[in-house]
């Protein structure tokens, strides 16, 4: 990288301050996405549907978001590793760009129905695929790897600032027409596309020298597991979150258990993140010292109890309150895991080893709300959050005793072995 080791802001960056404006615009496009996409098939389905099937469809828009995860990922990883990193995320703002303009088109000719709001959610899955593997491994690029976890800080309060303000954008904005967040989306992807095209080529490390593409990726997979720090980090999220995954459900809570609208729904989307970016201040500023393994399944563990309170909850401020608390212990364990996790990578590796993480991050947000989806349409939205909230907690305690590691994990110093590569 062109920047010295002298810089103690990332902000003294440029390549970073346009990564980062760039992370803000795309994250408040999808989550306007998010509010808009989950509401438009929620209120469609509802016009033919019961309740239970309603609920079933939305999560199975978060399975066809998860399909091409799981199928591209992998490869991507390859990708990032060879390719500039730089272009496999603008191309894959330019699939969601795409994305968003049809979505626009369909609301303003009424042309709307599941079939193609499905195709559109397993499409923005593609572009997800792509852009966040690329996205994890092009950071540590863009800093001084002693300034990584303060980067790391920044990256998700930028975020966190789009899951915070793109909720409630997307609510007003569907409130004054179907079609109006569709284009605000676009808009903010142009703006995020704009900065990407910014960020000047930086420096990389080599990378191995694999026979062939399937086993550069099962090099990958193979680090992992071997590495058992970052393989409990990894998994931790998808099986916690996975089962602890509340907000697939929140269209259900706005109309149909607290009655708010799709104004309230912005609001109640936009609540966890609120107390995931107060946390991101601090975490940016302060930071964690000691003791970071043990943080990190207490925070954990309050996700776990805060996904139950909202699940019980009948009023709004309650329900609030419970679902920024979530917000806050998952923002202390995404911190946690993501440092030691790119701490504990080469870079050689780091497209590979994010693609890995994106999957299992992934898994646990889209196979979360399939598994919400199902569980309500068994037993009913209160129990499915309910019981996800009891499964989080015993995830935690099951995972603090089969990864020691991770339990025992004291600090973000860089592991001797990567010393003097990274620094």
């Amino acid at each position: 990288m062109s920047q010295t080791s002298a810089n103690t802001s990332v902000f003294a960056i440029p390549n970073y301050r346009f990564f980062w404006v760039a992370k803000v615009s795309s994250t408040i496009s999808q989550m306007i996405l998010v509010i808009a996409i989950g509401w438009l098939v929620y209120d469609t389905a509802r016009q033919t549907m019961d309740l239970r099937q309603s609920a079933f469809l939305l999560g199975m828009i978060g399975l066809a978001q998860f399909l091409p995860l799981i199928t591209l990922t992998l490869p991507v990883g390859y990708i990032a590793d060879r390719v500039d990193r730089r272009i496999i995320v603008r191309c894959a703002i330019l699939l969601e760009m795409l994305c968003a303009g049809t979505l626009a088109f369909l609301t303003m000719t009424d042309q709307v129905n599941l079939p193609a709001l499905f195709v559109v959610a397993a499409l923005l899955g593609v572009g997800r695929a792509f852009a966040s593997p690329a996205l994890s491994a092009l950071a540590p690029n863009l800093v001084p790897l002693r300034l990584l976890p303060t980067a790391i800080a920044w990256n998700s309060l930028a975020w966190q600032i789009g899951a915070v303000g793109g909720p409630a954008i997307g609510g007003y904005l569907y409130a004054a027409g179907t079609s109006v967040p569709f284009i605000g989306s676009a808009v903010m992807l142009a703006i995020s596309l704009g900065c990407m095209l910014l960020v000047t080529p930086v420096k990389r490390s080599a990378v191995e020298a694999a026979k062939n593409p399937w086993q550069s990726v099962l090099n990958g997979l193979k680090y992992v597991r071997r590495n058992k720090l970052v393989l409990g980090a990894i998994s931790l999220d998808l099986f916690a979150v996975l089962l602890g995954g509340a907000t697939a459900l929140l269209p259900v809570y706005a109309r149909d258990i607290l009655m708010v609208g799709p104004d309230g729904l912005g609001h109640l989307r936009a609540a966890p993140a609120v107390g995931a970016m107060l946390t991101s201040v601090f975490l940016s500023r302060w930071g964690l010292s000691r003791r970071v393994g043990p943080k990190m399944f207490a925070a954990v563990a309050v996700f776990g109890i805060a996904t139950i309170i909202f699940g019980l909850s009948t009023n709004l401020w309650l329900s609030l309150g419970a679902l920024a608390v979530l917000g806050a212990a998952d923002m202390i364990s995404v911190y946690v895991r993501t440092s030691l996790i790119q701490l504990h990578t080469p870079d050689s590796m780091r497209g590979r080893v994010s693609s890995v993480a994106t999957l299992f991050i992934s898994g646990s947000n889209e196979l979360g709300e399939a598994e919400s989806g199902v569980t309500a349409a068994w037993f009913g939205a209160v129990e499915a959050v309910v019981i996800g909230g009891i499964g989080a907690i015993f995830i935690t305690i099951f995972w603090a005793w089969r990864f020691p590691e991770l339990w025992k994990a004291d600090s973000f110093d860089i592991p001797e072995e990567l010393r003097e590569k990274t620094t």
